[in-house]
């Protein structure tokens, strides 16, 4: 009986962390709305300077989005960031 009570427990918080806005993340890894707004960039396909572009902060700000982005999204990179970024609905296309 414990041990269905604590299984039923662990599923429970387990579900409720897949299913909240930044996948579970903790508040230190969830996703600025700066750093949603480049990677639904990001996942227009949009190069770097083109991001810096549209929105008016420079390249090397959109750099450091990326690597805060690949970081908290544990991405190997933009496009594994991006799809992560679809399957935990933070993003939409």
């Amino acid at each position: 009986m414990f041990f269905s009570l604590r299984f039923k427990e662990s599923a429970d918080l387990t579900r409720k962390s897949r299913d909240s806005p930044h996948g579970g993340a903790s508040s230190d890894d969830a996703l600025t709305e700066r750093e949603i707004d480049v990677l639904r960039q990001v996942a227009s396909g949009n190069a770097n300077k083109m991001i810096a572009d549209n929105l008016e902060i420079s390249e090397e700000t959109v750099k450091a989005h990326m690597r805060k982005i690949l970081s908290k999204l544990g991405a190997n990179d933009r496009t594994h960031a991006v799809a992560i970024a679809l399957k935990r609905g933070i993003i939409e296309i």
